[in-house]
């Protein structure tokens, strides 16, 4: 190429979004580039700290590592094991841990050594609510700091036998470089820099994100030679790309009939993996007449969650008990669920002053995964009078307007660390109220249980943890903070001549992780 129109090239590609020195890298690389497509209609950001939805962080996973990562292939806390440190020890009361770093792993583009620097670093940033959206889980170190270049010790206000699990691959756990991230600033998200198998190459809004092979990294050269994540939001353009072959990797959609067709495909084969996320209809107070208990438990008793659940479908859906997800410690069934009655949901909108009904607005994102959803619960809300009126939008705005107080009924789904603590503490502790300056996740502005979630957060003895997590799930459901409904399984599809590496079975990304050792036959 003549010397004087490369600049040009890479003027024109960053105009059109962002662009990264390993992007000329992979255009000359002689190995496969696996191409994907996780239903986004962009990405929003790929700092790591910052990367809430579902689509960064699927991105986010395959640049950065945290201290400790679930083994590809698993959600299971059980089978954590070391990342970046390569051994950690606590001290007797678990409020003291030491990390060993690994020595010689490289950041992505030529940006260093890691060290205990930018662990130090990575941690604080990930516990300053002015740089992370998950402050709140990191709220518990009292203190970081470097003992030397290798050895990073994190005291903790209150003892916590599952820290490691905090700093691991996942929310608020990734590494990141001191360096990029003070240079970058606020922009890290468009120039973000790891240590994973893959580093940023491009970003073309609302086409796609080419991630290219990290050769320095420090398990070993991948085989592929990057991954072309494209920004396909329909259902039905992203399954005629996959049957066309120009996709390898899709997120599919999941429903059962849908599940059952993908099966039948020559060539193709449906992952459904854990975890699942759970489906909550949260029940915003602000806005009247939810404020009234009774119009809030007429709610709750008109909603019918077998026949959502025989629309799912058996084999991507597990329906909850709890306000906490099924399967997570600390899950407690024993408030149960809400019986479904539509004549004593009349009866207590009647109790409440509303004999003719009420009127309430929600806003919808239009995704496969929620829009349907919604449907259903409108017509079944409606057999008892509510009427609801629903606000379709794209998914980014149904976020946006959703914190800002802006629906009477939120339909939200996540997947986090699976403890009762985390969950709790993000949905229905009053300090995470969204349209507040602390906000994450309590759209229902949920309070009564402020007390039980915050003494079990601190408590050393599982036994009175367990105890006052069994209470705070009691008092939500008594106040009918939300409907808790179900979880939705992860469903993609990939073509049989990709080889993940290992046997997929569980991703915290909620996606199928790409590594070093992921494969692809020649198309």
């Amino acid at each position: 190429m003549n010397s004087r129109l490369f600049p040009l090239l890479l003027g024109m590609l960053a105009a059109a979004g962002a662009v990264y020195p390993f992007a000329a890298h992979a255009q000359a690389d002689s190995r496969p580039v696996i191409r994907a497509a996780s239903g986004a209609e962009d990405i929003a950001t790929l700092d790591p700290d910052r990367a809430t939805s579902t689509n960064d962080v699927t991105v986010v996973a395959e640049i950065f590592n945290g201290l400790a990562r679930f083994a590809p292939g698993s959600a299971d806390p059980k089978s954590l094991e070391a990342d970046l440190a390569e051994s950690w020890q606590a001290s007797s009361g678990s409020k003291v841990w030491t990390f060993h770093l690994r020595h010689g792993v490289q950041f992505q583009g030529g940006w260093g050594e890691l060290t205990s620097a930018d662990v130090v670093y990575s941690l604080k940033r990930a516990a300053d609510p002015k740089r992370s959206s998950f402050a709140a889980s990191f709220a518990e170190i009292d203190g970081v700091e470097a003992v030397d270049p290798y050895t990073v010790r994190v005291t903790l206000k209150y003892p916590d036998a599952n820290f490691p699990g905090r700093v691991s691959n996942y929310h608020g756990g990734y590494i990141v470089s001191m360096k990029a991230a003070e240079k970058y600033g606020s922009q890290f998200g468009n120039h973000p820099v790891g240590t994973g198998p893959f580093a940023f190459g491009e970003h073309v809004t609302q086409q796609y994100v080419k991630l290219v092979a990290n050769d320095q990294y420090f398990r070993g050269k991948p085989k592929l030679a990057g991954i072309t994540w494209r920004m396909i939001p329909s259902d039905s353009d992203r399954e005629l790309a996959f049957a066309s072959g120009e996709l390898d990797v899709i997120y599919g959609k999941r429903e059962q009939r849908w599940v059952e067709r993908e099966r039948k495909r020559n060539g193709a084969h449906v992952d459904i993996f854990q975890p699942a996320e759970f489906r909550t209809l949260f029940i915003n107070r602000t806005i009247k007449p939810l404020d009234n208990l009774k119009v809030r438990e007429a709610i709750a008793e008109s909603i019918n969650i077998d026949e959502i659940m025989h629309y799912v479908g058996a084999d991507v859906a597990v329906k909850g008990c709890s306000a906490v997800p099924p399967g997570y410690l600390g899950e407690d069934c024993s408030s149960g669920g809400y019986a479904y009655n539509v004549e004593n949901a009349r009866k207590l909108l009647a109790q409440a002053g509303y004999p003719n009904g009420v009127a309430i607005k929600s806003i919808v994102s239009n995704i496969s995964a929620q829009r349907p959803i919604m449907e259903i619960i409108q017509a079944q809300l409606a057999k008892a009078g509510i009427k609801l009126d629903m606000q379709i939008v794209d998914h980014s705005t149904y976020q946006a307007q959703s914190r800002k107080d802006l629906s009477a009924l939120v339909f939200y789904g996540a997947a986090r660390y699976p403890d009762a603590d985390i969950w709790l503490s993000e949905f229905y502790d009053s300090a995470a109220s969204v349209n507040t300056p602390t906000a994450m996740s309590n759209f229902s502005h949920c309070s009564v249980a402020d007390a039980d979630i915050r003494a079990a957060r601190v408590e050393p003895d599982l036994n009175r943890k367990l105890a006052s997590w069994k209470s705070a799930q009691q008092k939500i459901h008594d106040d009918v903070c939300s409907v808790p409904l179900f979880g939705l399984l992860q469903v993609w599809v990939h073509s049989d001549k990709v080889q993940y590496g290992y046997d997929l079975k569980g991703s915290l990304n909620l996606a199928p992780l790409i590594t070093e050792k992921t494969t692809l036959a020649a198309h």
